[in-house]
């Protein structure tokens, strides 16, 4: 049973950096592609990246190309969300999803987490 649980949001400046994290505490975490989406308040869920079960193929939303960088840690269970020069409008609610292939669209992936806090404030 996949179960996935965030961490590594917080409160930071615009221009500053974050990590999220997403631990899967399942036993087929390397079968399943990966997706971080974001939800900011009054908007609906958005894609920001994904990256498939082997780590060779990534995809990003073109408002974070450059900015973030998806990976895994296949022996850790974990992915990972890089975020650096954060600005406000990357202010939302992160979550990790799992599912069978890589794609952008949420209907997509079967787990979710419960989602992590991100907001980028002066």
């Amino acid at each position: 049973q996949v179960q996935l649980v965030e961490s590594g949001g917080g409160l930071v400046l615009p221009g500053d950096s974050l990590r999220l994290s997403c631990v899967d505490s399942g036993r087929a975490f390397r079968a399943y592609a990966m997706a971080w989406f974001r939800q900011a308040p009054g908007k609906e869920r958005e894609f920001v990246a994904a990256i498939s079960g082997s780590g060779a193929i990534t995809d990003y939303e073109d408002f974070v190309q450059g900015r973030f960088s998806i990976s895994r840690d296949n022996n850790k269970n974990t992915v990972f969300l890089q975020m650096n020069s954060l600005k406000a409008e990357d202010t939302a609610v992160y979550y990790c999803a799992a599912g069978s292939v890589i794609g952008r669209i949420a209907q997509e992936y079967s787990f979710w987490g419960r989602g992590t806090q991100v907001t980028v404030s002066t």
